[in-house]
């Protein structure tokens, strides 16, 4: 008896790690910094972001801090003219 209940408890175990594995996968594969592409002008200049910009960047905002581990993208999410295009758009930078 006490095997059969030691397996169940193990099988829910593995489960719910299949689980959070499939999930932060999927959240993951909703990641995509080119989605950003709206936002290049007025992060790399000094243009106001647009409305498609503002939106893309709220649909992003779960990655935020997947971008800011990554020297490559860090360098432009980081940046001044990111945080001012940002705050245009009245989002805050995120605390990781």
């Amino acid at each position: 008896m006490k095997s059969g209940v030691a397996s169940f408890v193990a099988w829910c175990a593995v489960v719910m790690v299949v689980l959070l594995v499939a999930a932060e996968t999927t959240a993951a594969a909703n990641c995509n910094p080119l989605e950003l592409s709206p936002c290049l002008g007025a992060i790399m200049g000094s243009g106001q972001p647009s409305a498609e910009c503002c939106q893309k960047l709220k649909e992003q905002v779960p990655c935020f801090c997947t971008y800011l581990k990554d020297p490559t993208l860090r360098q432009f999410i980081d940046s001044p003219n990111a945080k001012k295009v940002a705050a245009a758009c009245s989002l805050q930078q995120p605390s990781c």
